[in-house]
């Protein structure tokens, strides 16, 4: 879906997280960072990609990853999915697509049969030099930190 590709600099962007702070990709500059596109806050597959980074959230750490999550939804709604679930990173509200589009995750989709308008599940992987490493277009929801230690590995 996207029209990125590994070993591609990755868009820089600045958004809002769920508590209304700042946040730009050069926030984390000298670090790695999963990028993590999402359709919907607090909806099944979304909530269990989600707890999976959160249950694994000390080994992602422990690799060196800082996590950011992006979805459409706004502040306010990724404030009240932190919460239900105590997610211990950040979630960027990017009602206005512009991180989305950048990236190149926004698109048609289909469900049961019937086409429509929406945000493709994504993750980036982006080194310390803001260098994408590794692109998961359908990444395994319920094994993702799992996937991506091992993805990373590969890469070093």
């Amino acid at each position: 879906m996207t029209h990125l590709s590994e070993r591609q600099k990755a868009p820089t962007f600045k958004g809002k997280d769920q508590n209304g702070r700042p946040v730009s990709l050069a926030d984390h500059k000298g670090k790695k960072v999963i990028l993590f596109f999402y359709p919907e806050d607090d909806t099944p597959t979304c909530t269990v990609q989600a707890c999976n980074l959160r249950d694994n959230f000390s080994l992602l750490k422990k690799n060196g990853f800082v996590v950011l999550g992006v979805s459409p939804d706004e502040e306010k709604k990724h404030k009240k999915f932190e919460a239900k679930y105590d997610l211990p990173f950040t979630l960027i509200a990017d009602v206005d697509h512009t991180i989305i589009d950048k990236y190149g995750v926004w698109g048609e989709k289909q469900l049961y049969g019937r086409n429509y308008m929406g945000l493709h599940r994504t993750t980036f992987l982006i080194d310390e030099k803001g260098v994408i490493r590794k692109i998961f277009l359908r990444p395994k929801n319920k094994q993702h930190a799992e996937e991506i230690v091992k993805a990373w590995a590969e890469i070093e």
